[in-house]
């Protein structure tokens, strides 16, 4: 069953041309067995109508602060205390200053005054109005008194304009309402931790030793654990992908910003770590760019990398309760894992194969075999959200049965 069967959203649709986005958010929620009833106004009905909301929600829109109907029966108390989250989407940067002030100067900011429910906002506007200090201290204070945020994305704009300001896809914007609503999922009250994604070692300031890692199978998992409820922290190396709603998000480079990252991130009841860190790092960086001297190449003296997993399986009276660690080979699938963790000291080994050819690096599938101290399990090959649902749900019973860990 989906986390948003039953639940109640009231949705706010403010000015904007990212208005549209809201219609197809209905959608989706409503696929989810959500409930959405709307409030229009008066900016945003200059973008969509209250017939296409209604028809979409298949409830009445609502967008009258003083509505005889409506205001007879204390409408804008009702909206707010019959919703369990209120979503603005788009949020403008008016409605994010009317909130700050705390104004009430029509239904919209009127129910999100008079609520006691938690609010989940999605920005959308010009670039420069994203970036105007007022705006960016508007949405801190905001963010202080719990109001949550999804985005805005980084694009090109309606205006002809292009950077942040563009609201979050309906998708991610589901995407948060679901992990919102996951605190009472299995994973509640848990605390994840997350690794994605490749590292960075800089050799000088413009080459750096990495890998292919994408960061797609990482991210995924933060994201299925998210929406199992659990609060995840996602330490995450470069990669081109978006952040995923609902988790706590930390970029870093290189492996020893990563190490560092996770160790702060510490007392936490699981951790996955699916980051392809690098094994090496140049031991001397130059501060200045290697040039060519003749035809001799530089000799690159080589360092080794702290390892993150064996770190996180050694931590003393700190370590996660649950310590899964990933296998990136080439051959020798599961024999290497079967090793690999017999030295890592984890709990589970999940061993994929990364050979030119497979489609892993890169790729939306993945072919997984679970390794811990009873044997191995080979999953069938499926999609990388697949594998992550599948193996959160792993997670969420091995914690709840109360096992310290599978090697134990």
């Amino acid at each position: 069953m989906s986390s948003l069967a039953g639940k109640r959203i009231l949705l706010v649709v403010s000015g904007g041309i990212a208005a549209y986005k809201s219609l197809e958010l209905i959608r989706r929620v409503r696929e989810r067995g959500g409930a959405v009833r709307c409030i229009l106004t008066e900016g945003g009905a200059q973008f969509v109508t209250p017939l296409s909301l209604a028809a979409l929600s298949e409830d009445k829109v609502y967008s009258e602060l003083f509505s005889l109907t409506d205001e007879s029966e204390m409408g804008h108390i009702r909206l707010s205390r019959e919703a369990e989250l209120i979503v603005v989407a788009p949020a403008s940067a008016d409605i994010l200053a009317k909130m700050t002030q705390g104004r009430a100067d029509d239904l919209a900011t009127t129910a999100l005054l008079a609520s006691d429910k938690p609010v989940l906002v999605a920005p959308a506007m010009n670039v420069r109005m994203w970036e105007n200090p007022a705006t960016q201290a508007n949405l801190e204070t905001l963010k202080a008194r719990g109001v949550r945020s999804i985005g805005p994305n980084e694009g090109d704009m309606a205006c002809g304009e292009y950077g942040f300001g563009r609201m979050a896809e309906a998708a991610e914007i589901l995407d948060a309402i679901e992990a919102f609503f996951a605190r009472d999922a299995p994973l509640a009250g848990r605390h994840a931790l997350v690794t994605s994604g490749p590292t960075f070692e800089a050799i000088d300031p413009v080459r750096f030793i990495g890998n292919r890692s994408s960061g797609r199978q990482g991210h995924a998992i933060a994201l299925a654990l998210a929406r199992l409820g659990a609060r995840t922290t996602l330490v995450s190396g470069p990669t081109a992908l978006k952040d995923p709603a609902g988790v706590e998000t930390l970029r870093v480079e290189t492996a020893q910003e990563m190490l560092a990252a996770c160790e702060a991130a510490l007392p936490c009841d699981v951790a996955v770590c699916a980051a392809a860190v690098s094994d090496w790092r140049a031991k001397e960086p130059q501060a200045q760019k290697m040039k060519k001297n003749g035809k001799t190449p530089p000799e690159l003296v080589l360092t080794a990398n702290p390892d993150i997993l064996a770190c996180l399986a050694a931590a003393g009276n700190v370590r996660p309760r649950l310590v899964v660690g990933f296998a990136a080979e080439t051959q020798n699938i599961v024999e290497n894992a079967q090793a690999k963790l017999a030295k890592k000291g984890c709990d589970w080994i999940l061993a994929n194969d990364v050979s030119e050819g497979s489609g892993t690096f890169g790729g939306e599938a993945n072919t997984i075999h679970l390794i811990d101290g009873q044997g191995a399990e080979t999953w069938p090959r499926m999609s990388k959200d697949d594998v992550a649902a599948k193996l959160g749900a792993r997670i969420a019973e091995t914690l709840n049965a109360g096992v310290e860990t599978l090697t134990s």
